[in-house]
């Protein structure tokens, strides 16, 4: 079948076809996802970082077998992908998610139509007035989140009291982190433009790289090399696993840690990390814990909402972490307001002022080169001679 790709501006925003690429899991779908592919996805609550993500594989339509926007909370996702100019069909149903991977899609006025034409599940698809009236009304639905958020923290906290305070269960590393600052790369918010900002401080202060899950190849992506990887290891590389970084695998608070297998079956010893909160907070209470002077997040998670489009209760353990080690704790957008590179007015007038020595020595060393000053000698002298005249 072939495919042609219009633009954001020229593409009817309730066509398109393409073969279907199915996945219950968007972050796995979009590994594979390529232009011109119908994405068929089952994600309740449309994220942010999975629209962004989605977006860039440039598919000609997203079909999604849940609800795109729940009421339970504004997430941003579905307003990424309907400004991006890529058909949204909402609700479409459990049964796309039977298709098979490849078969021939079309998108037509709001239907999902096999090539044969007959029409498989049943949807709305989304407009820009649409998911704006859809947002409103999360919005206004917000606080009964905010409660259970909540009471997810407070969970935490009994679950995870020592861990917190005392630091009781963190497991030895081989990776010096003590007195040094420590770079904590997610693969979320922004990742590629706060690597981006934050690169003459890389150079200048040499933190230690810790990439969580997907964030390791992040960091690779940007030219940097992973000192530790951390994560329950479904959304890295092996490249990046066999970057000789050391890894630390996050389980389940029962010592349960699918990631494991695959680290050791690609001939590398990890850490065990049990814990009950996300990757990245296991990620900042071990720099913490083994004694980071600062700590710098990029690609986090700050605000509320930022939790919530995470998508899990497991979110409310990120905000008690950010208090734990909050005096430490840096956003990358901070550090690249408050981080100059470290040259004074000084230091250029210096450096100036050296060059010109350097270069008058040079050619003082030659004949032409003593004649040429001496010229430029005399009319210095003429040029001041006259400015006294006037000034006199």
């Amino acid at each position: 079948m072939s495919i042609r790709l219009t633009s954001r501006r020229d593409r009817d925003p309730t066509e398109g076809s393409g073969p279907a690429r199915v996945d219950r899991r968007t972050k796995n779908l979009t590994k594979r996802l390529k232009p011109g592919d119908v994405a068929v996805i089952d994600h309740e609550d449309i994220d942010r970082v999975s629209a962004e993500a989605l977006v860039a594989c440039r598919p000609v339509a997203v079909v999604n077998a849940a609800s795109s926007i729940s009421g339970r909370y504004p997430n941003l996702g579905p307003e990424i992908l309907v400004e991006a100019g890529i058909p949204l069909l909402d609700a479409a149903g459990p049964d796309v998610m039977t298709i098979k991977d490849g078969t021939p899609l079309r998108l037509e006025e709001g239907r999902l139509l096999l090539d044969d034409g007959r029409a498989v599940g049943d949807g709305t698809l989304l407009t820009s007035d649409a998911v704006q009236a859809a947002m409103t009304e999360a919005r206004a639905g917000l606080s009964a989140e905010i409660e259970a958020f909540a009471e997810n923290t407070m969970d935490y906290l009994r679950k995870e009291r020592e861990l917190l305070f005392d630091g009781v269960g963190v497991p030895d590393v081989r990776t010096d982190l003590d007195g040094r600052h420590v770079l904590i790369v997610v693969r979320g918010y922004h990742y590629k433009e706060d690597l981006e900002m934050l690169r003459s401080y890389i150079r200048e202060y040499k933190p230690v790289l810790i990439g969580v899950d997907g964030g390791a190849d992040a960091l690779v992506e940007a030219r940097h090399t992973p000192d530790m990887i951390v994560g329950d290891m479904d959304s890295v590389s092996d490249s990046a696993l066999t970057s000789g970084a050391e890894i630390v695998v996050h389980a389940y608070r029962d010592g349960n840690a699918p990631g494991v297998e695959r680290v050791r079956a690609l001939g590398v010893d990890p850490v065990v990390f049990p814990a009950t909160g996300t990757s990245e907070d296991v990620a900042m209470l071990l720099a913490d814990d083994k004694g980071a002077e600062l700590i710098v997040a990029v690609g986090t998670h700050v605000t509320l909402v930022e939790f919530l489009d995470k998508g899990r209760s497991g979110m409310a353990s990120t905000f008690l972490t950010r208090l734990r080690v909050g005096g430490k704790l840096v956003d990358a957008k901070g550090v690249s307001r408050l981080y100059r590179t470290r040259i004074s007015s000084l230091s250029i007038v210096l450096m100036l002022c050296v060059a010109v020595f350097a270069l008058g020595a040079a050619l003082w060393s030659t004949t032409g080169g003593r004649a040429l000053l001496q010229i430029l000698a005399a009319k210095v002298d003429d040029l001041w001679t006259a400015l006294g005249g006037v000034l006199g």
